[in-house]
């Protein structure tokens, strides 16, 4: 794997275990571009999402290396790196914890000392974006899955992360709020890693892919070109996007 500045995440040889001693990462390479949008897909267990707590430093590798931005990922770089790298959660309400959807969204830049004037104007702009503005007093149990998707989505947006990481984005999503998402993510500059069981939503959002298999990259190719080969899915416990089927 070329060492090269032009690749904005690269893992190289990543391994992982837990203390009861399982394998969750072994030896995993990747590399993804400066504004490039990336898929990772892989069945329970493959470890999508010991993968996901890597690229911004919450886990921190055992073996191997992970560099964001240019920025190698080890405790002393851990605040850079999540400067770097914004992750929306899987469950917006790990991400939504204050009493107000306001304070939700400028908490990541209050805490990360950027300017205060230019973040709320940002996080009013994002709130008027995605419809949320009018909900910007209420407290994050008084919104719908939705409308809490997107303000999770809004509270890293602000940051204005070099690499956003989306893990199952979709996954409390009805069809109309899905549809948003991917309108939303076609829209976005800077590079983007999607972790997602969703292959439909890698689909049209994707441009590469990484399939993850027993904590390994087993291939890695062109987003069409892995989702639509149903040998090498089936292979590793997944199925073609339901657009292929039948």
């Amino acid at each position: 794997m070329s060492s090269g500045e032009e690749y904005m995440v690269r893992v190289e040889r990543l391994s992982f275990r837990y203390p009861d001693g399982k394998a969750a990462l072994v030896d995993v390479s990747l590399a993804v571009s400066k504004g490039e949008r990336a898929g990772i897909i892989g069945a329970n267990g493959a470890g999508k999402s010991t993968l996901v707590s890597h690229l911004n430093g919450w886990f921190l590798p055992q073996s191997g290396s992970i560099t964001i931005g240019g920025t190698e990922s080890s405790r002393k770089n851990s605040e850079t790196i999540r400067r770097c790298a914004g992750l929306v959660f899987q469950n917006p309400d790990d991400q939504l914890f204050m009493a107000r959807i306001h304070d939700d969204i400028l908490f990541g830049p209050e805490n990360l000392g950027m300017d205060k004037r230019s973040s709320r104007e940002e996080a009013e702009r994002l709130l008027r974006e995605f419809g949320l503005w009018e909900h910007r007093d209420k407290p994050p149990s008084h919104l719908s899955q939705g409308q809490k998707r997107f303000a999770a989505i809004a509270s890293v947006l602000v940051m204005h992360p070099s690499v956003l990481v989306m893990d199952e984005p979709t996954s409390d999503l009805d069809p109309r709020n899905r549809r948003k998402l991917i309108d939303l993510v076609n829209t976005l500059e800077g590079t983007i890693i999607i972790v997602s069981h969703d292959l439909d939503f890698i689909w049209d959002t994707c441009s590469t892919v990484f399939l993850l298999s027993e904590g390994s990259i087993a291939s890695r190719g062109m987003a069409r070109e892995i989702l639509g080969n149903r040998q090498l899915l089936e292979k590793h416990g997944l199925e073609l996007p339901l657009r292929l089927q039948g």
